[in-house]
């Protein structure tokens, strides 16, 4: 159907996968409600393969169309370009509502919370301990991944390898220290507008840094099997723009959350 068009457009094939993804989702998020009042883990795991299982041959399809049959033309590759432009836009907006959330209670605090600043009993974390350590790592992970990618853009293999290896492993080694970090904390997501802002801007934020982490490795994985080339690479183009709004989220976290409301 799409090999005979007379236009530059691809009009993708019947696909099972967005049904199997939503079908995974729902199994997924009813376990966890399973999980936390039967501690019962099982309908979790189902709907968390369902979606793993999804991800890989939805991605499978996706690269064959853009690598192998050619169905990634200039056209399309704009309209996917301007798709993750659109997505980024949405979720800036998205993590926006966190930070007014966390102004609006922060600049004016009622006297529920004792009229002050972190709220009374609230321990915060030392900005200057491991919050500064993540933030010089997600810095140096956006040296990596331009690295990388200046390394593709001169059909530089080795270097494109290397950056995109050291960006997944910060990226990992981040993930690591937010969930120690986390473990440690003195609060929970209960106590007080304080615990309810901070996790879930943060944790929203290391979710995202595993959805890239994961992005970033799909690319790897890609580039080892010559996906890529200088003039044809837009699915490491997005996940490099990804990471970078990735990067820039965890600033303005940094600064506002961690430093300044502390």
């Amino acid at each position: 159907m799409t090999n005979h068009a007379n236009h530059p457009f691809h009009l993708v094939d019947k696909s099972p996968w967005p049904i199997t993804g939503a079908l995974g989702a729902l199994t997924m998020l009813m376990g966890m409600i399973k999980w936390f009042h039967m501690y019962n883990q099982e309908l979790m795991l189902i709907g968390m393969m369902i979606m793993i299982l999804t991800m890989i041959q939805w991605w499978r399809d996706i690269t064959r169309e853009g690598t192998y049959q050619g169905l990634h033309t200039k056209m399309v590759m704009k309209g996917l370009r301007w798709g993750m432009i659109l997505f980024i836009i949405s979720e800036i907006l998205f993590f926006i509502s966190f930070f007014w959330a966390f102004f609006h209670s922060s600049l004016s605090p009622t006297i529920d919370i004792g009229s002050t600043w972190p709220p009374t009993g609230i321990n915060p974390f030392n900005p200057l301990q491991i919050p500064l350590l993540n933030t010089a790592i997600l810095l140096a992970s956006g040296v990596t991944v331009t690295w990388a990618h200046h390394g593709l853009l001169e059909n530089n293999h080795k270097q494109t390898f290397q950056g995109l290896l050291i960006t997944i492993i910060l990226g990992l080694y981040f993930t690591l220290l937010q969930a120690y970090e986390y473990v440690e904390a003195s609060f929970t997501i209960a106590d007080s507008i304080y615990g309810s802002t901070f996790f879930v801007a943060t944790g929203f934020h290391g979710l995202h840094v595993i959805i890239g982490t994961t992005f970033l490795l799909m690319c790897f994985l890609r580039h080892l099997v010559m996906h890529f080339s200088s003039n044809h690479h837009f699915g490491f183009e997005a996940a490099a723009w990804y990471w970078h709004f990735v990067d820039v989220v965890w600033l303005f976290l940094y600064t506002s959350i961690y430093w300044w409301g502390s």
